[in-house]
């Protein structure tokens, strides 16, 4: 795609009380950026599922077993208007803390970023950014889980 940016998203859900809840986080120095799941570009080479478990682990710290793609969106970066194309994957966690603060070190330049994150009930986890809610109803039907597929 020549002039546009690949990216992941990530709906990481648990049961917590018999309940199915999504893994959410606000970054604690940019309110303005509202809740988010996890979600970010892929990079040169790197296979989407790759992508997909390295987002989680850097913007939230959590250990998932990563499930299949779900869903590919496609929308203008939503402050420069450029392409983009984000495929959306289903994780599962067994985490056990409710809410944590988690402070990036990748390496990569995002180090230093602190995100406050949390599980919420997936039936309603509020409203999320960037359009990042728009395939939550697929988790829901209970699609998206089973071994990763092909994608690369």
């Amino acid at each position: 795609m020549s002039g546009g940016r690949v990216r992941v998203a990530v709906y990481v859900t648990r049961t917590a009380s018999g309940a199915p809840e999504l893994l959410v986080f606000d970054h604690l120095d940019a309110p303005e950026a509202g809740t988010q799941v996890p979600a970010g570009g892929v990079r040169a080479g790197e296979l989407l599922t790759a992508a997909a478990s390295r987002e989680v682990a850097e913007e939230t710290g959590a250990e998932v077993e990563l499930g299949q793609a779900l869903a590919v969106q496609q929308r203008p970066h939503p402050h420069t208007g450029e392409p983009r194309v984000t495929v959306f994957f289903h994780a599962r966690t067994s985490e056990v803390r409710d809410g944590w603060v988690h402070e990036v070190a990748s390496g990569d330049g995002d180090d230093g970023m602190v995100f406050r994150c949390r599980f919420v009930p997936l039936a309603r986890p509020g409203e999320l950014a960037d359009h990042q809610g728009e395939f939550l109803h697929l988790i829901e039907r209970g699609e998206g889980f089973g071994p990763a597929g092909p994608i690369a």
